[in-house]
This record gives C-alpha cells, structure tokens and sequence, in this order.
C-alpha cells in the first residue's frame, strides 16, 4: 500500500510540476514503477522488478549502471575539491585533455569540456565559422545534434526545428549517406560540413563506406572543416574507440558526451586540430563554460575511459554486437512480417519494424518481460538497442527471449487487423 502511494504522489508531481504529457505517457505505456536502484546493466524498481537495460541512457551507460571504479573516482573526487576555482590550474581537467588527446583519430589535439552534447556541438559550431570566417553549415536530414539554439540548426527534423523558427541562418541539410547531395551544395561559403558517422535517433542507419572518406575530400577541397558528431556513437560503442575510425578518415573537430562520463557525471567535449582550436588560444575566453570541465566530471571521464581500455570493452562491443545481431536476424528471419531489417555496428543496433504503431507494442511487451528498449526519435519504426558494452551472452540470451516473445505478439495482431 505505502509503495503505491509513492507511486502515485510521484506520478501526480509529473503531472503538476513536470509535464502531463510526459505522465501520460508514461501510464499509457504502462509505466507505472520508479526506478529505485541500478547496477551494471540492471535497473530495479520499488516494487523488486528486474530490467535488462538494453537502452542504456541513449548511450549514457556504456559501462553499465554505477561502476565501482568511476564511482571511487567521484567519492574521491567529491571529499577532495568537486568544482574547479576556475582561477587555478585543474589536474582533472588537464589530466583528461591529454587522454583525449591520445585516444581520438589523428592529430586532434586540445578539447573544451562542458556538461553535454548539445554544448560539445554549439562549440564545435561556433570555432567552424570562426576559424574559416565562413558562415554556411551542411548538416543531414534526420540528423540530431542537440536542441539548443544552435545544434537544432543543425538537427535534422522539422518537428524539433519548426517550432522555434526562425533559426540560426547558414544551416542547410542533404540526405544521409548521399555524399553527391553534399557535393552539390558544398562551395567557399561554407565554414563546415556536421555529420554522424552512424545516425542514432535517424534510425541507426549506417553510410556507405566509402561516405566519409569522400566528405573528407570534399571538405579539404573546399577549404571547409568536417565535424564527427560522435556523442552516441563514441568510445567503443560501434566497436571501435570512434566510429569514424570504421571509415580510417580523421575529422577536424570531433565531438562526444554521453558515454563519458561513466554514467555517473554529465560531460561533453569537442577536440580539434591545432591549426583549428587556434581562435579559442588566439582569445581563450571567446568560448566558456562555468562548469564545464568540473574536476568531479573529468575524474569520472579519466576513470571511464582507463575502464574502457582495461576491461577491453571496444573489442567486448564488436564481439557481442554481432551475436547480438545475429540472434536478431533470426528472429527476423522468422517474422518479416513484422521486422523488416536489423542494422547496426557494435552494441548499436537498430530493428526497423515493417509498421509504426508496432513500435509502441513492442516496447510495452518487452518492458513487461523485463528488457527496457525505446524507439529512436526521429524515427519511431526502429527499436534501438544499447546495452551496456559490459553486457555477458547470458544476458543478451535473456532478452531475445523476451524479444522472441514480443515480436509473435506483435505478429500475432497484425494477423489479426
């Protein structure tokens, strides 16, 4: 009785302090428990129920929920000094800029840290049209790169994009994946050219190989920056460290958050060439931010990203993504009716449904059997699925039952219609 009060005070502040909509639907979906507790890739809610996370904070969770070591590095953080002076020299921060420094393509060199993805792309974007005095920004349809002001200039979807019209002049989009689109519109006006190497709320839709390595041409003859947005995709998610890396090109700016901060702290970054960070030296307080780079941010991110290449889990991801997929096929196999296609890299998988109402049934299912998925945002058809890359076979085992399950109901009621 105490547990379903709880329940329904915390619902009623939703609908009173929050948002209704958001509680709507939440209850329609059948989403009627508070998250209590998580650990690695299970989350428990206060009634005891066990989720498998297979959405895993849109890729917040690369490492699962709570890992000890992050979590030591914050607690020592935290009794040492959490937030920076801003005045005297931060070692979290400095300590991490060298790490960054080391694990992203080529020769990208000084990073700014803030405390999200959308801050890492509106400074991506501002150091763009500072270095190259140009003002034209190319990004894609169905891209997300963030709803801030500037980063929803670049975001790809109308229905994120109208409401706030007019935005930031000198964005134009051209399909993904459609190098010769950008081809045509690419000129000396344009101060760069943003892109996912894989789209994440687009639909997990992987480009043709040989997509970036001819943007990168493009942008070197055009004299225009080419910026990674690689906020979901980054630090082994694709089963590489970055996954421009698939594509052996290297970016002049690339960005990330997401996944590194451990899952414990909030952190973006961008990283760039030298030749192209030289405005923000030239005038280091052009671009700032009170708390990004914070030392409790950076400790987690150090921690995270010694983790990553410890427990192996840029290998981990590629082996287990391609079981993942494989298992995935075959259910597909089975039911094409209901799936029309699985596709991905790593431990970023998307299933395209053959029908969009199927989605919301689907997430329902599996959520009563204990797996948590969501549908990407621009594209409500593909169930996406990123578990931690710390996720055993055992459990990816566990969840394509459930899944199986799922997709003959699903099958089941489009015999039916």
């Amino acid at each position: 009785m105490e547990k379903e009060r709880v329940v329904e005070e915390t619902i009623e502040k939703y609908e009173k302090y929050i948002n209704p909509a958001v509680a709507r639907l939440f209850r329609f979906m059948g989403l009627s428990a508070i998250e209590q507790q998580a650990d690695g890739v299970v989350i428990t809610d206060n009634d005891g129920k066990e989720y498998i996370d297979c959405l895993g904070g849109y890729g917040v969770f690369s490492l699962g929920h709570r890992h000890p070591r992050v979590v030591e590095a914050v607690k020592a953080q935290i009794d040492c000094m959490p937030m920076s002076s801003k005045v005297l020299f931060n070692k979290p921060m400095a300590d991490l800029a060298e790490i960054m420094a080391k694990i992203t393509p080529g020769d990208l060199q000084y990073s700014f840290f803030g405390n999200s993805g959308t801050e890492a792309v509106e400074g991506a974007l501002k150091l763009a049209r500072a270095h190259t005095g140009r003002n034209k920004i190319i990004s894609t349809v169905n891209s997300f790169h963030g709803k801030t002001l500037g980063a929803l200039s670049a975001t790809g979807r109308d229905l994120f994009r109208d409401p706030f019209q007019p935005l930031l002049s000198g964005f134009t989009h051209a399909p993904f994946g459609d190098a010769a689109a950008i081809a045509e519109i690419i000129d000396r006006d344009t101060a760069a050219v943003i892109v996912e190497p894989i789209q994440g709320e687009g639909g997990i839709i992987v480009p043709p190989d040989e997509y970036l390595p001819y943007l990168r041409q493009l942008c070197d003859r055009h004299g225009a920056l080419l910026i990674c947005d690689e906020v979901q995709t980054g630090l082994g998610r694709t089963g590489k460290m970055f996954a421009c890396d698939h594509y052996g090109i290297t970016p002049d700016i690339i960005t990330t958050a997401k996944a590194l901060g451990g899952g414990v702290m909030p952190i973006g970054a961008f990283t760039a060439r030298p030749q192209i960070f030289a405005e923000y030296i030239t005038s280091p307080f052009l671009h700032t931010s009170t708390f990004g780079g914070n030392p409790l941010a950076c400790a987690a991110a150090v921690e995270t990203i010694t983790v990553i290449h410890e427990e192996n889990l840029v290998e981990k991801a590629a082996v287990k993504g391609q079981y993942f997929m494989d298992r995935l096929t075959a259910v597909a196999d089975q039911f094409p009716g209901v799936i029309r296609e699985v596709r991905g890299k790593g431990l970023m998988i998307g299933v395209e449904l053959t029908k969009e109402g199927i989605g919301g049934l689907l997430m329902s299912e599996l959520i009563n059997k204990g797996v948590l998925v969501a549908y990407t945002l621009n594209n409500p058809k593909v169930i996406r699925i990123e578990p931690p890359l710390i996720i055993s076979e055992e459990a990816i085992d566990q969840v394509m039952v459930a899944f199986a399950y799922a997709i003959e109901q699903a099958y089941e009621m489009l015999e039916d219609l």
